[in-house]
Parts: structure tokens; C-alpha cells; sequence
């Protein structure tokens, strides 16, 4: 079955956000921009939590669905498991932020995973919560609570927040997580970049480019997604992502980098945007204040 899918969004318990991301107007919008299988994001936040569980009814394998939300043409909404964690911590001398999109297979798994995670900082605070935890062992976390998790750097070339980011990340995959970087099977390129400038970094040939929306408000989400050709369910979206299989992934929908927040330099104060070459030629220095 052919279907658009966005994995990374927000709901109305996540900072910055609009009160309208709740499950049911989740439902509405999805349908009017053609998603067929959307994030619940913030799965971490207990409250968020509630109301998946209240809400939405399992469907297909993985899948959930808004409880008396049929009688759309295209069908319901199909739901999946899914949340952003900051991870800030210290590594080899410097101070690393790494936002990572963790994917779950259930509702039990998600149970494990939070209680896990609730050791370790406060999830009741946002709904992308603040983890002093090294992303490695985020993942082993994760991975320990069901195989069948997926670990997602998500927008990978934000500068402050990202695995590639220039102000806080890594130069690989392998640097940030080590022996576990095996289980890392995709990328979210973010909104400032698209997969032909990711292509060119030769160690992401190996993990599939997934694009999604971050939405934080009803109408963005969409923006970003990903076309699959596959079985309907966290199985067959999985086995897309860990195989590359060009038959089962298609494609992304892409935003035009050049509208992202982060795909020019410059300096906010001085009202100055810088593109690559120029950035170069100033050594990333702004020319008006130094």
C-alpha cells in the first residue's frame, strides 16, 4: 500500500506548541494534508501518555487509531508511536546536544522506556524532555526495552541541537554512538537540508534520509514526510527504514531548505544572512561587529 507518512511531531505538552495539537484535531489535520500515518510525538510526557491510551484504540500491528474517528473516505488516521529526547551531556571534553526520535512498537514498550527514562530527569516537564544522558546509552535503553524500537538522530544539521550540529554534535555516527551505531538505521535530514546534500557526506549512504514535519502547530504538519509502498504497520514501516529497500521507501516530500532556519549563516543582530562561500570567507566571523 501506498502511504505518506510524518513521524516527528509535537503535541500541545511540548514548549513552544500550539494548544490545538491534541489527538482529535491530530486526526483532522492528517487527513486534510494526506498523511496516512502520523507521530503521536511526546510519548514520554505522562499526561500525553493518558491520552493516547484514553483516546486512541490499537489498529494494525504498531498502529493506533482515534477511538470514533472513522467516516473519512480516506480512512482513519493511523498512529504511531513516536517522541523526541534532547540528550545534553559532556563528551570527550566538549558539551554535546542531540535531539534523537525514538520509535516504539507498543504501548508496553513505551510503559518500559518511561520508567526507564523517569530515573534519570523529569519527564513531566516537556514534552520533548531534557535528558543529561549520553545518546548511546539512550539507545541502549531503548534497545534493551524491544529490539523493535527505532533510534533516530532527528534534523541532523541543526548547529546547537543535532548529531552534526557545529556547535555541540559529533563528525560521525560512529563518535557519538560508538558500538551501537549498528543499530542506526536513519536520519532525519531536518527542514534545512533535503537528501541530495546529505548525499554527499559519503557515511549516510549507509542509513536511510527520512524527512518530517516538527510540527508545532496544525497546519505545518505535512510540510516534510515520507512515501511507502509497504504493509500497513510498524513492522513493514520498520523494515523499510532498516533495509534501504527502494521498493518499500520511496521517497521524502521536501520543504525548500532555503526556507529553513538554519540552512543560511548570518547574525541575527545584525540583520545579516551569510551563504556557505561567504561564511568561508569571513571565517565564520560577522564582518560588521567581529
Amino acid at each position: 500500500m501506498k502511504f505518506a507518512a510524518d513521524f516527528h511531531i509535537h503535541s500541545k505538552y511540548s514548549r513552544a506548541t500550539s494548544p490545538l495539537m491534541d489527538l482529535e484535531n491530530l486526526d483532522t489535520w492528517a487527513k486534510i494534508k494526506g498523511i496516512k500515518v502520523l507521530g503521536t510525538g511526546d510519548f514520554t510526557h505522562p499526561k500525553w501518555l493518558d491520552e493516547i491510551k484514553e483516546k486512541l484504540s490499537p489498529a494494525e500491528r504498531g498502529f493506533f487509531e482515534l477511538r470514533g474517528g472513522g467516516g473519512h473516505p480516506s480512512g482513519p488516521t493511523k498512529f504511531i508511536l513516536t517522541s523526541e529526547i534532547s540528550c545534553i551531556y559532556s563528551k570527550g571534553g566538549k558539551v554535546r546536544k542531540v535531539h534523537i526520535i525514538v520509535f516504539a512498537p507498543s504501548i508496553g514498550a513505551v510503559e518500559k522506556i518511561n520508567k526507564k527514562l523517569s530515573q534519570i530527569g523529569n519527564l513531566k516537564a516537556d514534552g520533548r524532555p531534557i535528558l543529561g544522558l549520553d545518546v548511546k546509552d539512550l539507545a541502549k535503553i531503548v534497545l534493551a526495552v524491544s529490539e523493535d524500537c527505532l533510534v533516530v538522530p532527528a534534523h541532523a544539521w541543526t548547529p546547537w541541537f543535532s548529531i552534526f550540529g557545529s556547535k555541540s554534535g559529533f563528525n560521525s555516527l560512529e563518535e557519538c554512538f560508538e558500538e551501537y551505531t549498528k543499530y542506526i538505521y536513519a536520519v532525519e535530514t531536518g527542514l534545512s537540508s533535503d537528501p541530495a546534500m546529505n548525499w554527499r557526506l559519503s557515511q549516510l549512504d549507509k542509513v536511510t534520509l527520512i524527512s518530517n514535519s516538527d510540527a508545532h502547530s496544525l497546519p505545518k504538519i505535512g510540510r516534510e514526510a515520507n512515501v511507502f509502498d509497504t504493509e500497513l504497520s510498524y513492522e513493514g514501516i520498520a523494515t523499510a527504514l532498516r533495509t534501504k529497500d527502494k521498493s518499500r521507501f520511496l521517497h521524502t516530500i521536501e520543504f525548500f531548505p532555503e526556507e529553513g532556519k538554519y540552512h543560511y549563516d548570518g547574525h541575527r543582530l545584525c540583520n545579516l544572512s551569510l551563504a556557505p562561500l561567504q561564511s568561508k570567507i569571513y571565517i565564520n566571523i560577522c564582518p560588521k561587529c567581529g
